[in-house]
């Protein structure tokens, strides 16, 4: 099994030549797919899984696929984790915004402005939970508020007065808004995208559907996505991709409401007929098996082209 920080120098320098860990990257060529680098880093009896995952700009489900052995609260000091900061790109057209939700990380795709090379950035989020999951579809930014006050959505209302506790409140702009600094409604009536007031929920299925942010990147990002921004939200539990001549995949467990039917092994293989269908490779059946137990969200080259092609990076 080969995964990607100890095999394509390239990943690495295009991280090394970003800020570290700012999750921007440049965009690959059209043939490429595959951006960033894993890190591993020491842990520290000073620091819970969950601070490593937001000093990194990674999200709470992510660093747990990524470390399965690893305490989340009391980590043995000195242990490894790695930091899954390494993403095949959806498999979407680059533009706008994408929001893959069983891997609870969004991608936006900034307009290239003049002078400048194309670049990606992405952030981890917290979507809905099964019973108010967060619905998959094309739309808009439609509006942009700072200082939002928060008014409960009747599905909240609903869900307090069948548990028979008093509605909540209309809560004015400050610490305990649970929209935070800043929110993007989304053309999707009663969606927003949102910073928080608990940001070690960023990375997990807590919300009413609504996409919550760091309160750090939102505030980088808020800035930078205009109004009509489009917004695509899939769900690619598997996602494959070439960098050069090597084929990778990345996997991450399906929803929750759709394990029971889900079947790795047979999404796997369409993909992989898809890829084949466009150029011929030779694929590591132990590699690819082994990412589909493993579930850990970490790209791992599973092929390589049988010759070079127009997709190897110069």
């Amino acid at each position: 099994m080969t995964r990607l920080s100890t095999h394509t120098a390239w990943i690495l320098a295009a991280l090394a030549a970003s800020p570290a860990f700012a999750q921007k990257f440049a965009l690959p060529s059209h043939f490429d797919e595959v951006v960033g680098a894993p890190v591993s880093v020491a842990a520290s009896r000073d620091e819970t899984l969950l601070d490593i995952a937001r000093r990194f700009d990674v999200g709470q489900e992510e660093i747990l696929w990524a470390n399965p052995s690893v305490d989340r609260w009391l980590p043995a000091e000195g242990a490894e984790v790695i930091v899954p900061a390494a993403y095949v790109l959806p498999r979407t057209p680059r533009t706008g915004l994408v929001l893959n939700v069983p891997e609870m990380r969004l991608y936006f795709y900034p307009p290239r402005a003049p002078g400048q090379q194309a670049a990606v950035h992405t952030f981890p989020v917290s979507i809905g939970r099964m019973d108010w999951a967060t619905p998959l579809g094309h739309t808009r930014i439609v509006e942009k508020t700072e200082d939002p006050s928060w008014t409960p959505p009747e599905s909240i209302v609903a869900e307090r007065v069948s548990r028979g506790e008093p509605p909540p409140e209309v809560i004015p702009p400050g610490p305990d808004n649970p929209l935070g600094k800043f929110a993007l409604r989304l053309g999707l009536p009663g969606y927003l995208i949102h910073s928080t007031n608990k940001p070690f929920g960023v990375g997990m299925r807590v919300t009413h559907g609504c996409v919550r942010m760091y309160p750090e990147d939102m505030e980088l990002f808020y800035p930078m996505v205009p109004v009509g921004t489009a917004v695509v939200i899939l769900n690619q539990p598997i996602k494959v991709g070439w960098l050069g001549d090597e084929l990778f995949v990345e996997v991450h467990p399906p929803l929750e409401e759709e394990r029971e039917q889900w079947n790795a092994r047979k999404r796997a293989q369409e993909l992989l007929k898809l890829e084949a269908d466009k150029r011929p490779f030779v694929v590591d059946r132990t590699a690819l098996e082994e990412a589909l137990v493993r579930q850990d969200g970490v790209p791992t080259r599973i092929g390589r082209a049988k010759t070079p092609g127009p997709a190897a990076s110069p």
